[in-house]
């Protein structure tokens, strides 16, 4: 059984090439086009891992981990942070938020893969 991953970005070429790279490797992708996007998509749907970015329009990412950390039926959701932020203190807030891991892009998609699959193991 396929892998769902559910991916949160604002930038449509993003969630292009999200799509492609996930979906090559046999995942099933969900997407979302922003935070309140994502969260209304989770409602109705229960992804292995969320891939989100955290510069956002309507809620950002950390507002999302906040949201899906408070939730009993998802909390435990692995959640990676893909971002072009690279600043110790965001980095530092998502953790305390709940983020699983942070990538920066541009992403390589076997990196991306290999932490998708490290975080579901």
């Amino acid at each position: 059984m396929s892998k769902i991953i559910l991916t949160i970005d604002d930038s449509r070429s993003m969630r292009d090439m999200l799509r492609l790279a996930l979906s090559e490797t046999g995942f099933e992708v969900v997407q979302a086009i922003d935070g309140v996007d994502g969260i209304e998509i989770l409602k109705g749907c229960n992804p292995d891992v969320i891939v989100t970015d955290i510069n956002m329009p309507r809620m950002d990412g950390f507002g999302v981990i906040e949201a899906i950390r408070k939730d009993p039926l998802k909390r435990t959701i692995p959640i990676l942070v893909l971002t072009t932020e690279s600043d110790a203190a965001k980095k530092l807030r998502a953790k305390e938020a709940g983020a699983t891991g942070w990538i920066i892009k541009p992403f390589d998609p076997v990196k991306l893969v290999a932490a998708i699959n490290r975080v579901t193991a």
